[in-house]
C-alpha cells in the first residue's frame, strides 16, 4: 500500500502590510497519508492545518517544500490532482438561491460528469445524506447541518480517490456532529483516503487512524491516539476528598498504590495518585481510605486525553492560540 499524501517541508508566508511582521503559516510541515486511511491534522486556530490543505488542494502555492496528492505534484500537475480529490472546506460552499438538487446538478457538471450521470449521482447521494425530501427547497431554508451535510455530498459527486474535510463538524450542535461522523466513517468504510482537519480533540480520536499534531506551522507530533496518550503517561487514580484538612495523610496512605509521584493539591482537595491495575486500584483506594475513615468526594480512574497530550507537548491547551492572518484554522 502507498502513500496517497505525500508532503516534505512544506513552508507558506504570508506577506504582511508594511510595518508588521510577515506571517510564517507554515514552518517544514512533512506528512503522509497511507492509501485507504484517515489523517487528523489536530490544532487551534492559527496552527497552519487550513494552509496545509490549501496547499494539498492546489488552492494556494508553497513557498517552499514539495508535495504530492495520488503521485501528483499539487504544483506542476494541479489539474491532475483535482480530478481525483474533493474538498469540503469549513464553510459550507453552496448558493442559498439554488435547491439542494440544483447545487449538486451544478457541481456534477463542474466535474464534467454527464447530464445523466449527472442525474443519478445527485439523487444517490441525496438520499445517502438524508436530504432527498429537502432536495427541492433552496438553501436558504436549510439548517447548518443540513448545509454541511450538502456541502459534503458536493465534494463527493466526482466520486473522489482522496478527500479532505477541512473542520467539517464546524459550527454543528452535538446530534449533528454525531450524524457527520457517521457518514465520514461510511465513507472510510469504502475506502476513501481521507485528510481530516480538526481543532475537537473528541473528533480526532474517534476519526483518525493516524494523528499528526499542529502548533506554530510545525508538526511537533504524530502517531496513533493509543501513542499519542503514551507520551503523557498511564492511568491514575484521582481522588477528590471531602475534608482538605486530611489530604497529606491520605496522600501517604495511598503512596503504596502508585507508580509514580503522587501529586497533592490542597486547593482542590485532590490526590492524583499514577497507577497500574484498572478498577481494581481504585477500589483498592477507596477501600484504604474507607478504613482509615477519611471521605471522599469522588474518586475515579482516569485516562490522558488527547487534550492532555497538546497540553504536555505545547505547553498550553489548543483554544489558548489566537488565529493567524490568512489561516483560520
Amino acid at each position: 500500500m502507498g502513500n496517497a499524501i505525500e508532503a516534505e517541508k512544506l513552508v507558506k508566508i504570508y506577506r504582511a502590510k508594511r510595518g508588521a511582521p510577515e506571517v510564517r503559516a507554515l514552518d517544514g510541515v512533512s506528512l503522509s497519508v497511507p492509501e485507504g486511511t484517515v489523517l487528523g491534522l489536530l490544532g487551534p486556530n492559527g496552527a497552519g492545518k487550513t494552509t496545509t490543505v490549501r496547499i494539498l488542494t492546489t488552492l494556494l502555492r508553497p513557498d517552499g517544500g514539495h508535495a504530492t496528492v495520488g503521485g501528483f505534484d499539487v504544483v506542476e500537475q494541479s489539474k491532475d490532482v483535482r480530478r481525483i480529490i474533493g474538498l469540503s472546506g469549513q464553510y459550507a460552499a453552496v448558493d442559498e438561491n439554488l435547491t439542494g438538487w440544483e447545487n449538486l446538478y451544478m457541481f456534477g457538471r463542474l466535474y464534467e460528469l454527464s447530464k445523466s450521470e449527472t442525474r443519478a449521482r445527485v439523487d444517490d447521494l441525496l438520499e445517502q445524506f438524508n436530504l432527498t425530501d429537502a432536495g427541492s427547497r433552496t438553501i436558504k431554508t436549510y439548517s447548518g447541518g443540513m448545509r454541511r451535510r450538502l456541502d459534503l455530498a458536493g465534494a463527493l459527486i466526482g466520486r473522489p480517490q482522496i478527500l479532505f474535510l477541512d473542520e467539517p463538524t464546524t459550527g454543528l450542535d452535538p446530534r449533528s456532529r454525531l450524524a457527520m461522523w457517521d457518514v465520514i466513517r461510511g465513507l472510510v468504510r469504502d475506502g476513501t483516503t481521507l485528510l481530516l482537519t480538526t481543532q475537537y480533540l473528541e473528533e480526532a480520536d474517534e476519526l483518525a487512524d493516524t494523528i499528526a499534531v499542529v502548533d506554530n506551522g510545525t508538526i511537533i507530533a504524530k502517531g496513533t491516539a493509543n501513542e499519542l496518550k503514551a507520551q503523557v503517561g498511564g492511568e491514575r487514580v484521582e481522588v477528590v476528598l471531602v475534608d482538605g484538612e486530611q489530604i497529606d495523610r491520605a496522600g501517604a496512605l495511598l503512596e503504596p498504590l502508585s507508580v509514580g509521584q503522587i501529586e497533592l493539591d490542597h486547593r482542590t482537595r485532590k490526590i492524583v495518585c499514577p497507577s497500574r491495575g484498572g478498577s481494581k486500584k481504585v477500589i483498592a483506594a477507596a477501600q484504604i481510605l474507607d478504613d482509615h475513615e477519611i471521605e471522599v468526594e469522588d474518586i475515579a480512574l482516569r485516562r490522558p486525553s488527547l487534550d492532555d497530550v497538546f497540553l504536555k507537548l505545547t505547553g498550553h491547551r489548543a483554544e489558548e492560540i489566537p488565529a493567524e492572518d490568512g489561516d483560520t484554522a
